[in-house]
C-alpha cells in the first residue's frame, strides 16, 4: 500500500456529536486529502440513536465538513463519504455493530486482494462519559470487537483517583495496555511538541532551564468562550477535571521533564512519569475556584450551582531541577482573552548599579511561549538607553517558530493523533501511570474544594487569583 498503513475499519462512537462534527470527520477528510488514510478503509459511525438512513448520515457529515473545513475537494469528500455508514449500538446491544464491522472487513479484504484478515486493523474511538465506559467495553468484548483493535479513550479519565483506577481496571478486562490510546488533543498540537525542540535543541535555553536561573513558570490557558451549551457536561465535570488535570498538567509535564533522550513512546512517557512523581500534592489553600456571572443561566445548569468554570493553582515539583520554583496554572471560561501562553520568569541578576531610567525596580526577564497555531516566542530583555547615562530600557526579542519553511507539512491536532493511532505510535498519548499519578496530585483539591468565587465575564477571573503568583500574571499585566 502506498502509505504503508494496513486496511482499517474505524468505528466512531458519538458520531452525531459535536466532537465528531468539529474535529473527527474534518480530520479524516484532511488525512484523505493528503493521502494519509489507508488505501482501504471503512468508517462506521455509531451511537444509541440513528440519524436515519446511511444517506441522511452522510448528508450530516457533508454539512459538518462544509462548515468546519470550508472549500472541499469534491472527489476526496465523495470517496470519504461513500465509505461512511451509521449503525446504532448501545452497551446492552451491539449485535448489529459487530455484524457491520465484519461486513466491512470482508469488503476490505475483497478490495485489497492479497490481504489477510489478520492484516485488517480496527480503530474504536470511544468518546463517552466515564460512567458509560464499563458497559461499552463489555459490549465490545461480547461482540468480539477487541481483537486487532486499538481503543481511543477521551478525557476525563475518571472523575477522581478511585474512579480512574476503576476505569483502568475495566479497560484491562478486555484490552491489553498497548491497545489503549488515551487522547489529549493538546499533545497533538505542533506548538506543544515544539516545547521539546525549543528546550533540548538550543544551548541558549537548556543550560538555564532550572531552579538556579528560573524564578517561576506560568501556564495560562484563558478562554473567551462560555460553556456554550455544554452546561450538562460542565455540571458533571467542572474546570478542574476538564482542563487542569488534563491539558494544563500535560503542558506542565512537557515544560518540566528531564531529557528523554529520544522521541518515542517509552522515553517520553518515562520522562513525564518521573516528573509527575516529583510533583507535590496540591495544597487546596493555594487554589482558587471561580464561576463567571451568567453561568447559572446557561441551559442545563442548576440555579444554585457551585461548579467551577475557572481554576488557578500553585504547583511545586520536588526534584533537583525545580525545587523551590513555583509553577502557576490558570484557565477559565468567559475570560478577557483566549490564549495558550507559557511564561518562564528568570531570576534577577541583582546588579544594582544597572537601573531603569526611572530609578525603579527592573521588570524580570521573561521567556514567553505562545502556543497558537502559529507559535511565537518573545524574550523580554534589558538594554542601555542611548545617551550619556547608563540607564536601562526594556526590549523584546521576537522569534517566529513557524514561517515559510520549505516542505513544512503541519497537521491539526486530531489529524496527527488519529494518524498516530493507525500507525500504533503511542508517543503523544497518556499512560495509565500518568493518569493515576495526576489524580493523586489533585485529589486533595477534590477532597477539600476551595469556595467558588464569582467573576465578571470578560475579566481575568476572581480577585483572589490575580495575586497568586508573586509579581502577578503575565497575561493581564502585559499585552
Amino acid at each position: 500500500m502506498s502509505n504503508e498503513l494496513p486496511p482499517h475499519v474505524l468505528v466512531l462512537f458519538g458520531a452525531t456529536g459535536d466532537l465528531a462534527a468539529r474535529k473527527l470527520f474534518p480530520g479524516l477528510y484532511r488525512l484523505a486529502a493528503a493521502g494519509r488514510l489507508p488505501d482501504h478503509f471503512a468508517v462506521i459511525g455509531s451511537g444509541r440513536h440513528s440519524p436515519g438512513s446511511d444517506e441522511e448520515f452522510r448528508t450530516h457529515v457533508r454539512d459538518a465538513l462544509t462548515e468546519f473545513v470550508g472549500d472541499l475537494d469534491t472527489a476526496v469528500a465523495e470517496r470519504l463519504l461513500e465509505r461512511i455508514r451509521f449503525v446504532a449500538s448501545s452497551a446492552d446491544d451491539g449485535r448489529a455493530l459487530g455484524e457491520a464491522v465484519r461486513e466491512a472487513e470482508d469488503q476490505l479484504l475483497a478490495e485489497c486482494g492479497g490481504c489477510l484478515l489478520g492484516d485488517v486493523r480496527r480503530l474504536l474511538y470511544l468518546s463517552v462519559p466515564p460512567g458509560a465506559v464499563k458497559g461499552m467495553v463489555g459490549m465490545l468484548d461480547r461482540e468480539d470487537l477487541v481483537t486487532r483493535s486499538r481503543l481511543v479513550a477521551e478525557k476525563p479519565f475518571g472523575t477522581d483517583l478511585a474512579t480512574a483506577r476503576e476505569l483502568q481496571a475495566v479497560l484491562g478486562t478486555a484490552f491489553a495496555d498497548d491497545q489503549v490510546f488515551r487522547i489529549d488533543h493538546f499533545l497533538g498540537k505542533e506548538a506543544v511538541q515544539n516545547i521539546l525542540a525549543l528546550r533540548f535543541a538550543n544551548g541558549l535555553f537548556e543550560p538555564a532551564w532550572n531552579r538556579h536561573s528560573i524564578e517561576s513558570v506560568q501556564i495560562d490557558v484563558p478562554e473567551k468562550l462560555t460553556v456554550e451549551g455544554r452546561g450538562s457536561f460542565y455540571e458533571g465535570t467542572g474546570c478542574l477535571r476538564d482542563m487542569v488535570t488534563t491539558h494544563l498538567a500535560q503542558l506542565l509535564g512537557f515544560v518540566a521533564l528531564e531529557d528523554p533522550h529520544a522521541f518515542r513512546a517509552s522515553a517520553i512517557r518515562a520522562a513525564k512519569t518521573a516528573t509527575f512523581s516529583a510533583v507535590r500534592p496540591i495544597d487546596p489553600e493555594r487554589v482558587v475556584f471561580g464561576q463567571y456571572d451568567g453561568y447559572r443561566s446557561e441551559p442545563d445548569v442548576a440555579e444554585d450551582s457551585t461548579v467551577e468554570t475557572f481554576v488557578a493553582a500553585e504547583v511545586w515539583i520536588d526534584n533537583d531541577r525545580w525545587r523551590d520554583v513555583p509553577f502557576y496554572l490558570r484557565t477559565g471560561k468567559a475570560m478577557a482573552d483566549g490564549r495558550r501562553t507559557i511564561t518562564v520568569r528568570f531570576r534577577d541578576p541583582r546588579h544594582r548599579w544597572l537601573k531603569p531610567e526611572d530609578g525603579g525596580v527592573p521588570e524580570p526577564n521573561e521567556l514567553v511561549i505562545e502556543l497558537a497555531d502559529q507559535p511565537r516566542v518573545a524574550i523580554d530583555v534589558r538594554a542601555k538607553r542611548p545617551g550619556p547615562d547608563m540607564a536601562l530600557v526594556e526590549g523584546v526579542f521576537r522569534l517566529d517558530l513557524v514561517c515559510d519553511v520549505p516542505g513544512a507539512d503541519p497537521l491539526e491536532a486530531y489529524e496527527r493523533l488519529l494518524l498516530d493511532v493507525m500507525r500504533g505510535d503511542r508517543t503523544l498519548f497518556i499512560s495509565a501511570e500518568e493518569v493515576d499519578r495526576l489524580w493523586e496530585i489533585f485529589q486533595p483539591v477534590l477532597d477539600r474544594r476551595p469556595p467558588t468565587q464569582t467573576y465578571a465575564a470578560g475579566t481575568w477571573g476572581p480577585a483572589a487569583a490575580l495575586d497568586l503568583p508573586i509579581g502577578g500574571w503575565r497575561l493581564g499585566n502585559h499585552s
